[in-house]
């Protein structure tokens, strides 16, 4: 008897163990093949042979009191990220593939019950302390303790386990590819720097960290300089060749739009990329641009985008109805705003995952008809039967049409005109405030502003500077705000931050709004990440139902990347697929010098 146990034992365990297929590899991508061998020696969109050496200079409109990026409180300063390694990285030739920096090779079952990752053993900390397993289970166990609650409730169940100084094995209680690649981008913190210091607290000195730069010089709430450095272990890596070209990278501070553009124009920083289709038409010239010592180009960007728009914060009892939330979406006239204000250069937002294969276009169809079937009752009729697009005007800024329609959605939500100014039934007069940070947003704001007030709405306009406004959001304490959500190549399990119960307390959703219907078309997305044809149905499903919701008054996108720079740098013959590709560029000594002095060296 003893030997027949042990025998079925021994067959349990040969089926257990052929049942377990272990890939070992470089990279792992959550659909289909990695693009690159285990043999690569860079990026196709890279120059292996760029020069390394010159200063960056770049600025923006921000403000930092501290250098944790991964703190609770305060403003983190500018490419603050740039200080830890992860696990893994990703390229901007690829969606969803991640390929090994700190390890050497991660291996899984075929069923995503754990994964694990042998580590390079040249892998340093900036101090030259090697980086180990025990720093990565120390900031995974960091992240779950005093992170953002998002972070536990994500990782809720996963475990990490120490197998040797270099490998680093983590058991995962949802056996889900999607969910077992959200851990490899794991930045690495060093654990005998922050053992004794709380993550969700500010740090007012700059940390220990395992990047390629560190920060060498500060002026808090002014300027940062990072210094690339020279003895980091992985500048030959291959997934950093052709990359990481200079030396020193400064980021300037700036709480003005207008005299940041100014300084750029004098030479007082190297690079600007350009949302602003009025600045773009009406700032970038002038005796630099026509000495051509400044270039200004466009280059055409036909990434996936996300929904960038008025975002109301559901929370406040004023935006319930989404009757109410459409009436005021009718009152932004983006016709007029895009002919007066943006030359016409931009194109109206429609969809969360802007220029995606997607976007819930037409009407429902095919598999995706049949999953909003089951839900038809809790939806509106018209989400069948219509096709989703912003209100048109016709630019002329007049908008009475769509006066009359915000009117009588506001009457069938009980408010009612007197006098001039619209009522509920407790005779509260309908008036919220919009947070900015921005000076420059108020001059499409203000118009918004005076279209509400002809329906008898009225908005106040508070522009406050981004430390507070980071607080406020935080808090969720604003009605509404300029802001984006959702995007993607494809619709991913990120979307869960934006819009799921779950994560109703996450910074990310800013709306406020959940529901059991998008709780299951967010879970039906993650767990369908390989599943093309379901991924597609569910995706364009959430979409649009979202849209249908009135959320977000969309606001616009532009079709190119916009650059402009002082002309002393070059950069590969091939850009990325999904991205500009700067951080490709290097400083050209040559072209530097053709520059008025100053130029040629800042």
């Amino acid at each position: 008897m003893f030997k027949i146990l042990i025998l079925c034992i021994t067959m349990l365990i040969s089926q257990f163990s052929y049942a377990q297929n272990i890939t070992t590899s470089h990279a792992i991508a959550l659909r289909g093949e990695p693009k690159y061998a285990a043999d690569f020696k860079h990026w196709d969109y890279v120059n292996p042979k760029a020069p390394k050496g010159g200063y960056l200079t770049t600025a923006t409109i921000a403000s930092f009191d501290n250098f944790n990026r991964y703190a609770q409180r305060g403003s983190a300063a500018p490419n603050s990220t740039k200080f830890y390694d992860s696990i893994m990285v990703t390229n901007a030739d690829e969606d969803s593939v991640y390929y090994c920096l700190v390890c050497t090779s991660v291996s899984y079952p075929d069923d995503y019950s754990w994964i694990s990752f042998k580590l390079d053993p040249s892998a340093r900390f900036q101090d030259g302390v090697p980086l180990t397993a025990a720093d990565i289970t120390f900031t995974f166990e960091k992240f779950m303790t005093q992170g953002v609650n998002q972070f536990a409730k994500t990782f809720a169940g996963v475990s990490g386990e120490i197998i040797s100084e270099h490998e680093v094995k983590f058991i995962l209680p949802k056996k889900d590819k999607d969910f077992m690649l959200s851990l490899v981008d794991l930045p690495i913190f060093p654990k005998h720097y922050w053992h004794d210091k709380n993550l969700a607290d500010p740090l007012i000195e700059p940390p220990m960290g395992s990047g390629a730069y560190q920060l060498t010089d500060y002026k808090m709430g002014q300027y940062v300089i990072y210094q690339r450095n020279s003895d980091y272990w992985a500048i030959d890596h291959p997934t950093n060749v052709g990359l990481l070209n200079f030396d020193f990278e400064r980021v300037d501070i700036y709480k003005d739009t207008t005299v940041m553009l100014e300084a750029f124009k004098k030479g007082e920083f190297d690079f600007r990329s350009e949302s602003d289709s009025k600045l773009w038409a009406t700032t970038y010239q002038g005796k630099n641009f026509d000495a051509a010592y400044i270039k200004r180009e466009q280059i055409a960007n036909d990434t996936p985008r996300a929904m960038r728009g008025f975002i109301f914060n559901t929370s406040r009892e004023l935006f319930k109805s989404a009757k109410v939330r459409e009436a005021i979406g009718l009152m932004f006239d983006f016709e007029w705003t895009n002919k007066k204000l943006f030359y016409s250069a931009d194109s109206r937002s429609y969809s969360y995952l802007q220029n995606s294969a997607y976007m819930a276009r037409g009407i429902p169809k095919g598999r995706e008809l049949e999953i909003l079937e089951t839900f038809r009752a809790q939806l509106p009729n018209r989400l069948f039967t219509t096709e989703y697009n912003p209100p048109v005007s016709d630019g002329s800024g007049r908008l009475r049409k769509q006066s009359r329609q915000a009117i009588k959605l506001l009457q069938e939500a009980g408010w009612q005109l007197k006098s001039g100014k619209l009522y509920n039934r407790q005779n509260q007069a309908f008036k919220f405030e919009i947070m900015l940070w921005r000076a420059i947003d108020e001059r499409y704001v203000i118009p918004f502003q005076k279209n509400l007030a002809r329906i008898g709405i009225e908005l106040s306009i508070r522009t406050i500077d981004i430390a507070q406004a980071t607080n406020r959001l935080r808090e969720r304490k604003y009605d509404m705000m300029i802001h984006q959500m959702g995007g993607g190549v494809h619709p991913s399990s990120s979307f869960k931050y934006y819009f799921h119960s779950k994560f109703i307390d996450s910074t990310y959703n800013s709306t406020g709004y959940t529901s059991q219907l998008t709780d299951l078309l967010i879970d039906k997305i993650m767990q369908n990440q390989q599943n093309m044809p379901e991924l597609k149905a569910y995706g364009m499903a959430l979409d649009r139902v979202l849209l249908w919701q009135f959320l977000v008054i969309p606001q616009w996108y532009n079709q190119y990347y916009r650059v402009a720079y002082w002309d002393k740098f070059s950069r590969p013959a091939t850009k990325p697929k999904y991205a500009l590709g700067f951080s490709t560029w290097w400083y050209d000594a040559n072209k530097a010098e053709q520059l008025p002095k100053r130029n040629a060296i800042n």
